[in-house]
């Protein structure tokens, strides 16, 4: 039986993908969890997967070529089957596949016989599990993983078994449930998924599971897929002084989610001036202990934001439409700059990570954001904001809130400063740090409250420490 190939919503606001490589060619025999081609979309590059057995009779989409979720891409069918009205259906305007509903429901639709759970398609649906850590989320039905798998919805996260789970077996029909850096670890090792033990949540394959499996032997196997890379670029047209590039997939997601932002969100901004004395000299003292223990002001920022949102929940909040949501964990998005854009990686429970923690993992996501390696899981959740130009020599700006979130930090550079202090001119680290505060959630008297607990655990880092 054909299998449809279609554009998958392969993040939570993934509208349209751009079809980067195909890592098949027609012809190739295809196994249910191969990766067929890599897809770019509004946030990173990933991998689309065969959702059935077959040989890929017919590539519908071209390279570099952008398509809507939904579109038919390629069709999977025996080699003695007639895929004429399926490929005669799929039409001259863009090889649409047969009109699913929702972004959800084409996902639903790559294959006839597929179970694969329907990825969120709105604010409250993507951002209203921003409470759940992504280890849970993994297991939860409407987690983004959409390029995992595609068997039956796991349990829920409430009953999802914690221990570890046998893959299953090769002959039930179904593919191991794995994270796609397992997967990619996998190919490149040599290794089976179906003969590695999952630790992750529901028995899912995750990368340590593939770090302990041993490596196959050399085989006659085809080459690994070549690591994700953004699609290139590619000139609209050229008129003598200048050239029309088109937008990349993710400036495309940031033009859409300022437009958002700041028209419709009633926005007003508070300015404070933070002393930095305390928090550099900690950061002299520990860069002498070795570059283990090399911390940013940026870490340190996170860390008593993530503090300040534990005590005061009114601001790490989301607008939700018909009500606000507080949340009870603290998870906090860092703006990361990145040669096709802007992306907000997530430290979860930032507020109960040491500031050593928030650094690791802060340069870790930085690094993957460039490569646009991040997963989905690993960008969405966030409950607040940061953004830091400081590095680039800004004094001070305003950054545009990211709904449904309520408020955003903007920080700029520490420099030295003439200051006033017992009366007498002295010079001092000075940080300056501006708020964007959505007025339907924060007051001015409620952000200011916050801006104040703030500045006490960024001017005080021992209160971060204990």
């Amino acid at each position: 039986m054909a299998t449809k190939v279609v554009m998958e919503a392969l993040s939570p606001t993934m509208e349209e993908g751009r079809l980067v490589k195909w890592l098949k060619n027609e012809g190739d025999p295809v196994k249910t969890g191969d990766v067929l081609a890599e897809v770019e979309t509004d946030k990173a590059v990933m991998e689309l997967v065969a959702r059935g057995d077959g040989i890929l009779r017919k590539r519908l989409g071209n390279e570099g070529d952008a398509s809507p979720v939904g579109t038919l891409l390629a069709v999977i069918a025996p080699a003695d089957e007639n895929i004429d009205a399926l490929i005669a259906g799929a039409g001259g305007d863009g090889a649409k596949a047969a009109a699913p509903a929702t972004a959800g429901a084409a996902v639903a639709a790559t294959s006839e016989s597929s179970g694969a759970t329907p990825v969120p398609q709105t604010p409250s649906e993507s951002q209203g599990e921003a409470s759940t850590p992504p280890e849970e989320k993994a297991a939860a039905p409407a987690a983004p993983a959409a390029p995992a798998a595609s068997p039956p919805p796991p349990p829920s996260a409430a009953t999802a078994p914690q221990t570890a789970a046998a893959p299953a077996p090769a002959g039930d029909g179904r593919r191991p449930r794995s994270s796609p850096l397992a997967r990619r670890l996998a190919s490149e090792r040599g290794i089976e998924l179906s003969q590695v033990r999952g630790s992750g949540p529901g028995g899912r394959i995750i990368k340590k599971d593939i770090e302990a499996a041993p490596a196959a032997p050399a085989r006659g196997a085809a080459p690994a897929a070549a690591p994700a890379k953004e699609a290139p670029k590619r000139l609209i047209s050229r008129e003598g002084d200048y050239q029309d590039i088109p937008l990349s997939q993710i400036r495309k997601t940031i033009a859409r989610r300022l437009s958002e932002s700041i028209g419709p969100i009633p926005t007003f901004y508070l300015t404070a001036e933070f002393d930095a004395e305390k928090a550099a000299s900690i950061r002299n003292d520990l860069k002498e202990l070795g570059d283990d223990y090399k911390i940013s002001f940026n870490d340190i920022v996170i860390k008593a934001v993530a503090n300040a949102l534990s005590d005061h929940p009114e601001v790490n909040a989301h607008w939700m439409g018909d009500h606000i949501r507080h949340f009870n964990r603290v998870h906090v998005a860092m703006a990361v700059a990145t040669d096709a854009g802007l992306i907000t990686p997530v430290i979860f429970d930032a507020d109960r990570k040491s500031i050593g923690q928030i650094s690791a993992e802060a340069k870790q996501l930085a690094g993957l954001a460039r490569q646009r390696k991040l997963t989905p899981e690993q960008y969405t959740g966030s409950t607040f904001s940061v953004s830091n130009l400081g590095m680039f020599g800004i004094d001070q700006f305003t950054a545009i809130i990211n709904p449904p979130e309520a408020g955003i930090l903007a920080i700029g550079g520490v420099e030295a400063k003439p200051v006033v202090i017992d009366g007498e001119i002295v010079v001092r680290q000075r940080m300056r740090v501006t708020m964007s505060c959505d007025h339907r959630v924060i007051d001015g008297a409620t952000g200011a409250k916050f801006l104040q607990a703030v500045k006490l655990f960024f001017e005080n880092p021992l209160l971060l420490m204990v």
